[in-house]
C-alpha cells in the first residue's frame, strides 16, 4: 500500500474511533472515557461504562456513527495549554479522569497538548490524524466487531474498562474482503482443527501451553524436521544434544539472566542449588565450541539440533500452539570468523529459500536493527552494533531484495534477516530468521588460534528456518486448512475394502504401500461404503482407495482424491510409482 493511502487509511480509522466514542456518549451521558488508538485492519476505543455491553449496543452504536457520517461533520485541531485542558475535562456532570491521568503525564514530560473537534457534537484529547470531514469516510466501510475488557494503561492494579474492536477499510468492498478472510480464518482455525484430525491435544494435568502431540501430529513434525535436515547435513552442519536445565551462571554470563529472569522456569536442587529450563540453546552451544581450544582451519563450525525451550508466558497470552510454554526450535549456530560471514549468512538463506518453496509461501525480508533510543534493551556496545549491522545489511544488499526496515526489532545481542511468510490467506508470519551476534562470543570469550598463532575473537549466526515447531505447525494446519499435501500428511492413503469379502485383498495393498514407507490406514468396518468415504474425507487423507471384486481381478485400486473425486482405475504399481514420485518432488 502507497504511504499516502496509508496514511488516509490511519486518518480514517482515527476518525472513526471518535465517532464510535461519540456513538458511546450519547447514549451513555456519564461515560469516562480512556484512549481510542488505530490498530492493524481498524480501531478501538476503552469506556468506563454503568453497565456491560451487548451485540445489540454495537448495532445501536453503528448505527449512531453512520449518521454523523452522514452529517459532514468537520475535525479541527486547537493546541490547548495543560491548564485549560485540566479544565476542560474536569468541568461539572463531565468530568474525564483517564483524560486528566494523561495530561498529567504529557504535562510532566513537557508534551504540547491539541484537542480535536469533530463539529459541535464532540470534542477529544487527541495527537492527531484525522479526515478533514467526514464526507471523506464510506459510511458502510467499517463494522463494530467485538467487546472486550482492558485495564486501564494495561495494569491490572488499575479500573478494568470495557473495549470496543471496530474494522475500517476505505471501501465496503475491502472491508467485505477482510470479513471473507476472518471467516475462512476461523473455520481453518488451528484449535479446531488440530484436535478434529487428531494432531494434537491438551490436559488440565499437563497444563496450560503444554501441547502433546498425538502420532499423526508426531508424523508432521518429523518430516518437518527430516525436510530441515535434509537441507542442511549436506553443508556441513553436526547434529548436538544439550540438557534441557542449567545452572543460572551460564545465563548470568549470557545476559539472559539480567533481561529475562522473570519468565524463566526455575528449579531448585535438594543442595539449594538454583536451575533454569532453557529459554533458548545459544548458551549451551557456546558451551559445546568452547570445549577445546579451536584453530582457524577448523572453522566454521555449525551446531544443529532439534529441542524444547521453555518459557513461562503468562496464561492470557497463550493460544493453541501459536503461543506456548513449550516451543521446539529447529536451531542452529554457526562459529565463524568474520570473513565468514558473508557466505555462511548466504547459505542459511539458501536454506530457507527451498525450505518454503514447497508450501507457496512467498517470503519478504525484514532487516531488524536496534533502536538507538532504547539501547538499554541490548547487549554491547554501540560500535559492536554498528559492525554487525553493517554486515548484514551488506549480506541483503548482495542478495539484491528488496527489505522492511525493522527499526527496533533486533534481538538483544545483535541485528536480524527476519523472513515474513504469506500464507494461503494473505496473513504474514514471521517464522525463520538469522541473527548476527557479536556480543555472545565477547561474553564467552569465544576464539580460535589464527594463522599468527594468536587469540583471534570469533562470531556467531543463530538460525532458524522453522522458528517455533509449534507456531509453524499452526501455520500450516490454517495454510492449507488441514488438508496437507501427500509428502506432509500424516496418513497418505486410505483403503476402503467394499465388503468383508475384500478385506485380504486391502490388507495385502496396504502392506505392500508400507513396504515403500507409505502411510496408510485401512478403513475395514462394518459401516457403508458411503460413510466411510465420508468419514474419510472428513480426515482430509490426501487418497483414497476403494478395492472390490474388478480391483481384485486385475489387481488393481479404484483412485479417489481428496477435494477432486473419482480420478480412475490403476494397477498397484502404478498408484505406487505416482505416490512416491509426489512424495519425492513434495508437489
Amino acid at each position: 500500500m502507497k504511504k499516502n493511502t496509508q496514511t488516509q487509511l490511519e486518518n480514517i480509522r482515527h476518525s472513526l474511533a471518535h465517532l464510535l466514542a461519540a456513538a458511546v456518549l450519547k447514549k451513555f451521558p456519564d461515560a469516562k472515557l480512556g484512549v481510542g488508538p488505530t490498530i492493524e485492519n481498524g480501531f478501538y476505543y476503552d469506556f468506563l461504562l454503568p453497565q456491560g455491553l451487548t451485540e445489540e449496543d454495537l448495532k445501536e452504536f453503528e448505527k449512531e456513527m453512520r449518521k454523523m457520517v452522514s452529517m459532514h461533520l468537520a475535525f479541527k485541531g486547537e493546541k490547548i495549554i495543560h491548564d485549560e485542558a485540566k479544565k476542560r475535562f474536569s468541568a461539572k456532570g463531565g468530568k474525564q479522569p483517564f483524560k486528566l491521568d494523561l495530561i498529567e503525564e504529557f504535562s510532566k514530560e513537557g508534551k504540547q497538548l491539541t484537542v480535536y473537534h469533530m463539529g459541535d457534537v464532540f470534542s477529544d484529547l487527541c495527537r492527531g490524524g484525522h479526515v478533514k470531514n467526514t464526507r471523506e469516510i464510506d459510511p458502510q466501510s467499517f463494522a463494530l466487531t467485538k467487546i472486550a475488557g482492558a485495564y486501564w494503561r494495561g495494569d491490572a492494579k488499575n479500573q478494568q474498562l470495557q473495549r470496543i474492536y471496530g474494522l475500517a477499510f476505505e471501501t465496503k468492498a475491502d472491508l467485505d474482503s477482510h470479513l471473507h478472510m476472518l471467516s475462512e480464518a476461523e473455520r481453518r482455525d488451528h484449535k479446531k482443527l488440530g484436535p478434529q484430525l487428531d494432531l494434537f491435544t491438551f490436559s488440565d494435568l499437563v497444563g496450560s501451553g503444554l501441547p502433546l502431540f498425538t502420532p499423526r501430529g508426531t508424523v508432521i513434525r518429523e518430516e518437518l524436521e527430516n525436510f530441515v535436515q535434509s537441507l542442511q547435513i549436506p553443508m556441513g552442519y553436526d547434529r548436538v544434544l544439550i540438557p534441557h536445565i542449567t545452572k543460572k551462571d551460564l545465563y548470568e554470563t549470557s545476559g539472559h539472566w539480567q533481561k529475562f529472569k522473570d519468565e524463566l522456569f526455575r528449579v531448585s536442587s535438594r543442595e539449594g542449588h538454583e536451575f533454569a529450563l532453557k529459554p533458548m540453546n545459544c548458551p549451551h552451544h557456546t558451551q559445546i565450541y568452547t570445549s577445546k581450544q579451536r584453530t582457524y582451519r577448523e572453522l566454521p563450525i555449525r551446531y544443529s539440533e532439534v529441542t524444547a525451550v521453555y518459557r513461562d508466558e503468562q496464561s492470557g497470552e497463550l493460544g493453541g500452539l501459536s503461543r506456548v510454554r513449550m516451543i521446539t526450535q529447529d536451531d542452529a549456530h554457526i562459529f565463524c570468523r568474520i570473513d565468514h560471514i558473508e557466505e555462511e549468512t548466504l547459505r542459511v538463506w539458501d536454506i530457507i529459500d527451498a525450505f518454503y518453496k514447497p508450501f507457496g509461501m512467498p517470503l519478504t525480508v525484514r532487516f531488524s536493527r536496534h533502536d538507538p533510543k532504547k539501547f538499554e534493551k541490548y547487549l554491547g556496545t554501540p560500535a559492536i552494533w554498528k559492525k554487525a549491522e553493517t554486515q548484514l545489511k551488506s549480506v541483503i544488499k548482495k542478495r539484491g531484495v528488496e527489505y522492511i526496515d525493522g527499526l527496533g526489532e533486533a534481538a538483544m545481542y545483535g541485528p536480524k534477516i527476519d523472513f515474513i511468510a504469506k500464507d494461503s490467506l494473505g496473513r504474514d508470519w514471521q517464522l525463520a530468521t538469522i541473527q548476527l551476534d557479536f556480543n555472545l562470543p565477547e561474553r564467552f570469550n569465544l576464539s580460535c588460534i589464527n594463522e599468527k598463532g594468536k587469540n583471534e575473537r570469533i562470531v556467531m549466526i543463530h538460525r532458524a528456518v522453522l522458528g517455533s515447531v509449534e507456531r509453524f505447525m499452526a501455520v500450516l494446519i490454517e495454510h492449507y486448512a488441514g488438508a496437507f499435501p501427500l509428502w506432509l500428511a500424516p496418513v497418505q492413503v486410505a483403503l476402503l475394502p467394499i465388503s468383508e469379502k475384500h478385506g485380504e485383498y486391502a490388507k495385502d495393498v496396504a502392506t505392500k504401500l508400507r513396504r515403500d514407507n507409505i502411510r496408510v490406514s485401512l478403513a475395514d468396518s462394518n459401516d457403508t461404503l458411503g460413510k466411510r468415504i465420508r468419514e474419510t474425507e472428513q480426515q482430509k487423507i490426501p487418497y483414497l482407495l476403494i478395492v472390490g471384486d474388478k480391483e481384485i481381478e486385475s489387481q488393481s485400486v479404484a483412485v479417489r482424491r481428496h477435494g477432486k473425486g473419482d480420478e480412475g482405475v490403476l494397477t498397484l504399481e502404478a498408484f505406487k510409482t505416482r505416490l512416491l514420485e509426489e512424495i519425492k518432488e513434495k508437489k
